[in-house]
C-alpha cells in the first residue's frame, strides 16, 4: 500500500549511508569522487558508472530531489541555488535563442524581472496572455516556436488561484509542456503533476525548508509530457553525438530530468551548498505540520482583516469574496496557503503600519516559520513605474504579509498595533 505524505516527507528518497549506517542523511561536503581506475573515470563521464563531480552529482542534494520528484508525484527532482536558478534551467531546457515562451500576467516580480531580463537577452521572448483571456485567445498565441507554457499555482503577492487543468489542456492541444511554479502552495497543499502540468518548480528558500535560513531551489520532472509526439525538442529527442542514443532513448519518462541534471546544470554551474540541503531536508520532514498551523494563521488573519475600517481590501482566496475561492476549494482543499495582501489605500498609511509593527518582521522573504510583512510598491515592485505597478495589481497601499506560525492571538495583536497607527481609509 503506497505510504501517505506525511511518511514520505520524512523517508522518500533516502539512501542509509554506505559506511557510518548513518540514519539521518549526511551533509556530502566534497567537491568530486575517487575513480576506481583510468577505466571507471571514463565511464562516468561516459554517465555509465558513479557519480563524477558534485557540480550536478552530490549525494546529499539527490536525496533531496528524489524526495520531492516523491511528494509532487513526479519521476525525478533537482535541486539547484536558488528559486530564480531553478526558473533559469527549466526553461533554458526547454527553450533557447529564438524560441518563445507564453508566461500567464501575475507572475512573481523577480520572475518577470527574469523574463524580461537576462532570458530576453539570451534571445527567449516571453509573451504575456492576460489572466481574463479565453480558451479562443489562447490559442491564437501559439507559434511553431512556442516552447511552454509558463504559471503560478497560487500567484504571489496577489493570491489568484491557476485553473491548471484548464492550462495544461491548452498547452497540450499545442504541443508543449505546462511549467508551473508550486512555491506558495507546496506539494501537500497543491500538487500541480496531478492537474496535467509536466514541469514543477519551486524556491526551496521558502515553506519547504521554511525557517527563512537557506536560500534554495528545485525542479521537478513530472515525466508525463510526449517529447518526441511533440517534434519542438530536438535536444532530448535527438543524438546528442555519434553512437550515443538521445535523452529519451536513453532515460525514457526521466529524459527531462536527466538533460537537466547531465547538460544544463551541469554547464550553467547554479550548485545549491549540501550543507543547506541538509537544512532543507529537515525542514521538508515537518512540512506537514507547519503548513496546517501557516494555513489555519493565515485565515484567521484574512478574517481578521476583512471589514475592517481601515483596509480597503484583502486579497487572500481563503475568504469566501474573493473571486477565486471556488478555484481554491477545487484545487486547494486543504488550504490556500499563508501569503495575504492587504491594501491600506495609501503609501503613508502603508508606511505607519509597517513602522508601527512589533513582532511581525519587515523583511522580503515568504515561508518563514514568522510573520513577515512589505510593502510592494517600495520594494520588490519598485522597478516599475506607476502605471506598471497599476497593471500588475499593485496599489499604493499594498502590503504582503507571510503568515508565520506563532501564537494567531499574538499575530493578530500586532496587527492590530499597526491597524491603529494606519489610521482609518481616507
Amino acid at each position: 500500500m503506497p505510504l501517505d505524505f506525511e511518511t514520505r516527507q520524512i523517508h522518500a528518497g533516502a539512501v542509509i549511508d554506505a559506511h557510518a549506517q548513518a540514519r539521518v542523511t549526511p551533509i556530502y561536503q566534497t567537491a568530486g569522487y575517487v575513480f576506481d581506475d583510468f577505466d571507471d573515470g571514463e565511464a562516468r563521464f561516459a554517465g555509465r558508472g558513479g557519480r563524477a563531480y558534485s557540480r550536478n552529482e552530490n549525494p546529499t542534494n539527490y536525496v533531496a530531489g528524489q524526495r520531492l520528484a516523491d511528494l509532487e508525484g513526479g519521476v525525478d527532482g533537482i535541486v539547484v541555488a536558488s528559486g530564480q536558478a531553478a526558473i533559469l534551467v527549466a526553461v533554458s531546457a526547454l527553450a533557447g535563442a529564438g524560441d518563445h515562451v507564453l508566461i500567464t500576467r501575475s507572475l512573481y516580480e523577480g520572475t518577470n524581472e527574469m523574463f524580461r531580463g537576462v532570458l530576453k537577452r539570451q534571445g527567449i521572448e516571453a509573451e504575456y496572455v492576460p489572466d481574463e483571456a479565453s480558451d479562443e485567445e489562447w490559442a491564437t498565441r501559439f507559434r511553431p516556436n512556442t516552447k511552454a507554457l509558463y504559471t503560478e499555482s497560487l500567484t504571489n503577492p496577489l493570491g489568484q488561484v491557476t485553473d491548471l487543468a484548464r492550462l495544461a489542456a491548452i498547452a497540450h492541444a499545442h504541443g508543449v509542456p505546462l511549467v508551473v511554479d508550486n512555491t506558495v502552495p507546496t506539494p501537500y497543499l497543491e500538487r500541480p503533476i496531478e492537474f496535467g502540468a509536466d514541469v514543477v518548480i519551486h524556491s526551496t528558500s521558502k515553506w519547504l525548508a521554511g525557517h527563512g535560513a537557506v536560500i534554495g531551489g528545485a525542479v521537478v520532472d513530472g515525466g508525463r509530457f510526449d517529447w518526441a509526439a511533440s517534434g519542438r525538442f530536438p535536444q532530448l529527442t535527438e543524438s546528442p553525438r555519434r553512437g550515443v542514443g538521445s535523452f529519451v532513448e536513453r532515460f525514457g519518462a526521466g529524459a527531462l530530468g536527466a538533460y537537466l541534471r547531465t547538460v544544463v546544470v551541469l554547464e550553467y554551474g547554479p550548485t545549491v551548498p549540501p550543507t543547506s540541503t541538509f537544512l532543507l531536508l529537515h525542514g521538508i520532514e515537518t512540512l506537514s505540520l507547519r503548513m496546517d498551523r501557516h494555513v489555519s494563521n493565515a485565515q484567521a488573519v484574512a478574517e481578521f482583516l476583512e471589514g475592517r475600517p481601515e483596509v480597503a481590501s484583502v486579497l487572500y482566496p481563503g475568504l469566501a469574496s474573493s473571486p477565486y475561492h471556488a478555484l481554491a476549494q477545487r484545487y486547494l482543499p486543504l488550504g490556500p496557503g499563508s501569503v495575504v495582501s492587504v491594501d491600506l489605500g495609501t503609501r503613508d498609511a502603508a508606511r505607519r503600519f509597517i513602522d508601527a509593527l512589533e513582532l511581525i518582521t519587515p523583511m522580503t522573504h515568504i515561508g518563514d516559520v514568522r510573520t513577515l510583512a512589505i510593502h510592494l510598491g517600495s520594494t520588490i515592485h519598485l522597478k516599475l513605474n506607476e502605471q506598471q505597478q497599476a497593471d500588475a495589481g499593485i496599489t499604493p497601499g499594498l502590503i504582503r504579509l507571510s503568515v508565520g506560525i506563532e501564537s494567531p492571538r499574538d499575530i493578530l495583536a500586532d496587527l492590530e498595533r499597526g491597524l491603529q497607527a494606519a489610521g482609518p481609509l481616507a
